[in-house]
């Protein structure tokens, strides 16, 4: 089966994933070989985000969606080596939980807290 093209701009390209979670997934990709979302030039940042928001109302419109999911695995469960966002429409009820994994609570405030500064410190 060949993918559909929704969309594309300079920086990207839109289609339809072929094995959707429901009619209307789109899979956003950057043109230029970028493996993970660490990796993805501050230059193409900013087209691609525009892109998100873009097309996350085009699906959202053009599906007569509820809302719209938006997702990118980097490296783990990442199934293609090329980086790409899933936009997907929802609703209500529509009974997706394949992306909602288990929650785990923080041990306790300090545990939260300690684990900003951590992320607060690598982000410096």
């Amino acid at each position: 089966m060949e993918a559909a093209m929704v969309g594309e701009g300079d920086e990207w390209l839109a289609f339809l994933d072929i094995r959707p979670l429901f009619p209307g997934h789109v899979l956003l990709v950057p043109r230029e070989h970028v493996r993970t979302v660490m990796e993805l030039p501050d230059e193409l940042a900013g087209p691609m985000m525009v892109a998100t928001k873009r097309l996350s109302n085009a699906v959202k419109t053009g599906m007569q969606s509820d809302g719209i999911f938006t997702a990118s695995n980097n490296g783990v469960s990442q199934s293609v080596d090329h980086l790409h966002i899933h936009i997907v429409p929802r609703n209500k009820k529509d009974g997706l939980r394949g992306f909602m994994w288990p929650r785990h609570k923080y041990e306790s405030d300090g545990a939260m807290h300690e684990t900003a500064a951590r992320i607060r410190e690598a982000l410096t």
